[in-house]
């Protein structure tokens, strides 16, 4: 394998959210996760987060597993992104990586609490899809990571995330990966 994780200048940062709708501002982000893709795969940030809006979809909020009264006494969301970019410095100060399952919604959601509320964003203005990764290298535009995750997907966004995590590291291996 070429990729050799103490060589690397560029961290990939597995991210996971939980919102209680579609879209941010219209909705909230209520829970963050995210693991450093690297071999142990133990260096995890994982917070709940005050809703920011009085919209709430119930379908959306109930695959959470929490009530919307629940929600209400979670931390606040600037300290929250205050501590997530805190915790992505930590894990890589010279260039994160946003990498999700579906970044489509992920990323919206973490991009714009960024900007909200710290007015800038510690993975820079890009982010990339483990899905559409997985179907570029199996040449299947129908094809689906989701059979090399490890840990089970129950909407835990540490879980999620770290289940993605081990599919991205077992497509390093499997496909001998570099950069």
């Amino acid at each position: 394998m070429n990729y050799r994780f103490s060589d690397v200048n560029l961290m990939f940062i597995m991210v996971d959210v939980e919102a209680d709708g579609p879209v941010p501002v219209k909705y909230s982000m209520i829970e963050l996760g995210a693991v450093a893709v690297e071999p142990n795969l133990d260096r995890t940030f994982h917070r709940k987060l005050r809703p920011i809006s009085d919209e709430y979809d119930l379908e959306s909020l109930s695959i959470t597993g929490y009530s919307r009264e629940e929600t209400l006494n979670f931390e606040d969301p600037k300290t929250v992104m205050m501590d997530f970019e805190k915790w992505i410095n930590d894990v890589e100060p010279r260039r994160p990586m946003f990498i999700s399952d579906n970044n489509g919604f992920d990323w919206m959601f973490v991009c714009w609490y960024f900007h909200k509320f710290l007015d800038r964003n510690p993975f820079g203005f890009s982010s990339q899809n483990l899905n559409s990764l997985y179907k570029g290298l199996s040449r299947n535009l129908r094809g689906s990571f989701k059979h090399l995750r490890k840990t089970p997907h129950d909407h835990n966004p540490v879980n999620d995330a770290k289940g993605n995590a081990e599919a991205l590291l077992s497509l390093i291996r499997d496909y001998d990966l570099h950069y």
